[in-house]
């Protein structure tokens, strides 16, 4: 599919700094998939088990590590160095924009008269800014978007469809929030009393730094006080819930369904895959990685890898997940061994039992 105007093969490879083998006088119009590319776009190939496709690959150009062997493909290879990061660069190179709305807030929107929102914001249908709320430079409220009492949104920021910024929730410059998250809900926390539970009242707030991306129908609470805060250039996939109080560092990456419980500390730069469980008050170290659906339970050291359920270090989650595949084997052994001992007890003479 075409997305913008096309792009010579030889233009192409000066961009990314490839080496081009081929014709640099093709042009390419778009990226695709190996399987579905046609004679006028370029694909990738990163990962070795798709080496086959690249042979019958109808892409006029694919993008390829700088030792990928040519093969029988048709196509011209773009050799770089990492090709993942390359082809991002192409799809970014060809997407297109997102229409924007002129600056100004929709008729169908509600701006309480106290709320400050720059000449420049875009405030789309059906959003709600309320009192003494203030909306930065740039920034662009697309539709539905509810921004509570004295909410701060910083200059670039994107609010997409039903995003909900609750009382006091500050953002930082550059901040994408994807449709149906909240922001600044209540924590969940409760006193045990004897007719039930007593609520704890959450006062704090949540502070989102600058360049944080956040997906779609996420839970961020407010901090019981102080402030829930994730870091600048934090990432954070859909269905992730962070607690109140919670510290999330620079540059983290939280994968899909991650849940952190309350006062836990992520550190910056930490990876945790898709449907990692953080303990309250666990702290997790700078650059540390946790495999996808580990528990953990306690801290972690910076720059470890961790799996498992408890987490623990990979190497002995591995080794233990190597044992528990054996089990049937060495259950069946030991069954072996307890037949040939009952026979050997069996068959063995019985002493004679003294005289009383």
């Amino acid at each position: 599919m075409s997305l913008s105007s096309g792009i010579s093969l030889s233009t192409l490879a000066v961009e990314l700094g490839a080496v081009l083998d081929g014709d640099g006088a093709l042009v390419v119009d778009g990226p695709a998939t190996l399987a579905d590319a046609g004679p006028r776009e370029v694909s990738f190939l990163a990962n070795p088990r798709y080496r086959p496709q690249l042979e019958a690959t109808r892409a006029a150009a694919v993008v390829v590590g700088l030792g990928e062997p040519r093969g029988s493909t048709s196509a011209a290879l773009l050799r770089v160095e990492d090709p993942n990061r390359a082809f991002t660069r192409i799809v970014q190179r060809f997407a297109p924009l997102a229409a924007r709305p002129a600056p100004g807030a929709h008729a169908a929107a509600s701006v309480d008269p106290s709320a400050t929102v720059d000449a420049s914001a875009c405030i789309g249908p059906g959003c709600v800014v309320g009192p003494r709320a203030r909306v930065g430079p740039g920034a662009w409220l697309v539709a539905q978007v509810h921004v509570g009492a004295d909410v701060v949104v910083g200059a670039e920021c994107v609010l997409h469809p039903m995003v909900v910024l609750h009382e006091r929730v500050v953002l930082g410059t550059k901040v994408v929030v994807h449709a149906g998250s909240v922001i600044g809900s209540d924590g969940f926390g409760w006193e045990p009393t004897r007719e039930g539970w007593e609520k704890i009242p959450q006062c704090g707030t949540v502070v989102v730094e600058d360049e944080v991306e956040i997906g779609a129908n996420c839970a961020i609470d407010r901090a019981r006080f102080g402030a829930t805060r994730i870091g600048r250039g934090a990432k954070l996939d859909n269905l992730v819930h962070v607690a109140h109080n919670v510290v999330v560092g620079r540059a983290a990456l939280l994968v899909a369904q991650v849940g952190v419980a309350g006062s836990a500390r992520i550190g910056a730069r930490a990876i945790l895959a898709g449907q990692v469980g953080v303990q309250g008050h666990a702290e997790i170290g700078a650059g540390a990685r946790v495999g996808g659906q580990a528990g953990v339970f306690g801290d972690i050291p910076a720059g470890e890898d961790w799996a498992g359920w408890p987490a623990r270090p990979k190497g002995a989650t591995l080794r233990s997940a190597a044992l528990v595949a054996r089990l049937p084997e060495l259950a069946e052994r030991l069954r072996a061994l307890e037949a040939r001992l009952a026979a050997m007890e069996r068959a063995a003479p019985r002493a004679e039992e003294p005289p009383r």
